[in-house]
């Protein structure tokens, strides 16, 4: 059983056409639209105020996307040596990188949430009674 599993899993791979890997620049776009289309119901001027943060949020999301895979890769320290005969480690510099970003990433998806309404919720029976 297993090796008709195998087989089929090779003939499905075989076949299955290859994905097409997009660039970074195709990527930020897809971002973009995938946060528009997130944000679309917002009056005009709050659409004035959220594009180009949508904008800084999809270049920050496929960079921070990048430096993770380059720091699941290489790790997050890195060796030095300072001297002749003084080495040590530190963390490296794609982590302070990710860090940072990561933080300032948090801060305009977090703008980007305060800016659309809460949506209407359903009183709870409790606050109903206390509301008559």
């Amino acid at each position: 059983m297993a090796r008709t599993t195998a087989t089929k899993t090779a003939a499905a791979k075989k076949g299955a056409p290859k994905k097409k890997e997009l660039t970074k620049e195709e990527q930020i776009k897809k971002e973009q639209r995938r946060l528009r289309g997130i944000f679309k119901d917002l009056d005009a001027n709050k659409k004035k105020l959220v594009t180009p943060l949508i904008d800084k949020a999809a270049f920050m999301s496929i960079e921070l996307d990048e430096l993770q895979k380059v720091l699941e890769h290489d790790g997050w320290i890195s060796e030095y040596k300072n001297g002749e005969n003084q080495y040590g480690t530190k963390r490296s510099p794609e982590a302070d990188t990710y860090i940072a970003l990561s933080k300032n990433y948090a801060a305009v998806i977090k703008q980007l949430v305060d800016l659309v309404p809460e949506p209407k919720r359903k009183a709870s029976r409790l606050a109903a009674l206390r509301d008559e």
